[in-house]
This record gives C-alpha cells, sequence and structure tokens, in this order.
C-alpha cells in the first residue's frame, strides 16, 4: 500500500512548477497520501530538508512564479555513492514513490536514483527550454514566450524610433524553440538557432540588414538570438554587425527575466493536467520511471529514460517560412 510520496523541483525553475506542486497534493489528498516535499530539489533528500504539504498549503499558489520549495543543482548525487546515500534516506522516511519536476538533468538524476531506489519515480516536464522527448509542451514554456514577446515588442518600438538593428538574446540551451517561437510571433527579420546551422555568418546577416534597409529605408531590423549559438557573447556579435553592417546595432540579453513571473493560464491548466495525472497513474501501477506528458491533447506516460534524447524538433514549417521569408530578403 502507497501512503507517502514525495515532491521536488530541481533544476532551473519554470511558471507552473507551484501549480503543478498543487495538482499533485490536491490528487494525493484523494487518496489518502501524505505529500512530502523536499527543498531545493535533490539537495532536499540529503540534507533531509523537507516539509508535509497539506491541501491548504497549496491551495492559493498556482499564480505564483518560481517554486515554493525552492530548486538547485544538486552536487551530491552524481557523486560516487551519491544515489545509493538518497535512496537510503527515501528508504528511511517511508517514501514509497518521488515526483521529480525538471528537466534533462533532473530526469538523468531520476534514473541514477532508479538502480538503488526501491520505490516509484514519476517525471514532470517544468523547462521552459521545451527541449524534452515526449511532450509536446513542457510546464514554463509558454510564460517564457509570453515574456520574450512582450520583451522584443517593446524593444521593437525603441528600434523603430531610433532606426535601429536589435539582437535579443533568449533562453533554449541546445533547442531553438523559444527562439523560433519569439521569433515568428515578434515579427522578427531573422531568427539564430541551431536548426539553422551550428554556427554563425555574420557577414551574411550583416549583408541582409544592408540588403533590408535599402529595400525599405532607415528602419528597425530585430534580430533574436539563441543563447548558445554565439559563444562570445551576443554584445561581441552585435559590435561585430554594427562595424560589417554600417548601421547601430545594440544587443539584449533577456536572460533569467524569461524563468519569471506569473505562469500564463495555458501553463496553470498543463501543469494541472500533467500534476495530477502523474498521481492517478501512480497509483495505477503505470508510472514508475515515466514522465507525465501530453501530445496531441491527451495526458500520455513517455519512458523518463528516453526524455533526453533529443529527437523532437521545432517546428519544421515555421522554420522553412522563416527561411523563405529571409531568402525573399536578399533577392529583392
Amino acid at each position: 500500500m502507497m501512503q507517502r510520496i514525495g515532491v521536488l523541483t530541481s533544476g532551473g525553475d519554470a511558471p507552473g512548477m507551484n501549480t503543478a506542486i498543487r495538482a499533485v497534493v490536491l490528487t494525493a489528498s484523494q487518496y489518502g497520501l501524505e505529500v512530502i516535499g523536499f527543498r531545493h530539489g535533490f539537495n532536499g533528500i540529503f540534507q533531509r530538508d523537507f516539509q508535509v504539504l497539506q491541501s491548504t498549503d497549496v491551495r492559493q499558489i498556482s499564480h505564483l512564479g518560481g517554486t515554493i520549495l525552492k530548486s538547485a543543482r544538486c552536487k551530491a548525487l552524481p557523486q560516487p555513492g551519491g544515489a545509493e546515500l538518497a535512496a537510503q534516506i527515501l528508504h528511511e522516511l517511508g517514501i514509497d514513490a518521488l515526483l521529480v519536476i525538471g528537466g534533462d538533468g533532473s530526469f538523468r538524476g531520476c534514473m541514477a536514483l532508479s538502480h538503488h531506489y526501491r520505490g516509484q519515480i514519476v517525471g514532470l516536464p517544468g523547462t521552459i527550454d521545451n527541449d524534452l522527448d515526449g511532450t509536446d509542451l513542457t510546464i514554463g514554456f509558454a510564460t517564457a514566450l509570453q515574456t520574450a514577446l512582450d520583451a522584443i515588442d517593446k524593444i521593437r518600438d525603441t528600434a523603430d524610433a531610433f532606426e535601429r538593428t536589435f539582437l535579443i538574446e533568449v533562453m533554449g540551451r541546445h533547442t531553438g524553440y523559444l527562439a523560433l517561437s519569439a521569433g515568428i510571433a515578434g515579427s522578427a527579420e531573422q531568427i539564430i538557432c541551431p536548426e539553422y546551422g551550428e554556427t554563425v555568418d555574420v557577414a551574411d546577416i550583416a549583408a541582409d540588414i544592408r540588403s533590408y534597409q535599402k529595400q525599405h529605408g532607415a528602419c528597425s531590423y530585430i534580430i533574436v538570438l539563441a543563447e548558445t549559438m554565439y559563444p562570445a557573447g551576443a554584445a561581441a556579435l552585435a559590435q561585430e554587425l554594427s562595424e560589417q553592417s554600417g548601421t547601430e546595432c545594440r544587443a539584449v540579453v533577456l536572460g533569467h527575466l524569461q524563468r519569471g513571473g506569473s505562469p500564463v493560464g495555458s501553463d496553470r491548466i498543463l501543469a494541472t493536467k500533467l500534476g495530477a495525472y502523474a498521481v492517478e497513474q501512480l497509483m495505477a501501477g503505470h508510472a514508475h520511471l515515466m514522465m507525465a506528458g501530453e501530445q496531441a491533447g491527451q495526458a500520455v506516460l513517455f519512458p523518463l529514460s528516453l526524455t533526453g534524447a533529443q529527437h523532437k524538433k521545432a517546428d519544421p514549417f515555421l522554420l522553412a517560412w522563416q527561411d523563405r521569408v529571409l531568402q525573399q530578403h536578399k533577392a529583392t
């Protein structure tokens, strides 16, 4: 009989994590389960830093950004003997199952723990990067996209006023989901992300800026850049573009701004759905070493070990469309 489950948020925080915690606790209460919330990710296990989460503790947290359980990277888990120690502590605390809300790194920690832990482990996809296989969207992506879009719209105003080129760097690690989505929604003239190639051709971009302004006169030009595309940084790329294009280019790095803020409605709905579904499938005995995700509007279970395979790709139609628009700039 399952009596006590643990929940933690790990890695980079994402808007909607609190909503997922709420759904887990409220659903668990329907089954008479006690929920233990570990603070600061996996560190809370090693440090025995936890609290019992009652329904009254989570009823009014869905609108809050961040995570009430806090989050952190855990250095102890990957160390020799780390996973064994974590499993031992979970056994001593009587934790029958552990739900982990996080991204790829958090799920790798789950897999390491699974070799020593006798309970069940379930993942919930909480990351703004939307880079996990097995789910169409991850908790936090929609809010991060809206945050980036709000920034792009405001930057467009000042770019128009001064007729400048702006380079806007967004997060996303090894994928271009945020860059492509924010760039398309924000009507960016150019999007630089891994799906278009591993390197940045500064001369080609500068030539396109000159061509675009030759067609339309002095005007704004917005470039959305995925964070890993230019190792020297957005400011260095902006400086090179200024020199090669002959027009002033400014860099804006959105950074951790994208991880904060109140989650938008779609993130709250997704987090509620996946949190509740994870607990229900756990009670049905189907969820061990699985991630609760959503595909084509349906809640699904997906093997936790395969979530980091990176088979998931950004929308190929939008990638091709944006590329055709860019080529049209060059051909005109």
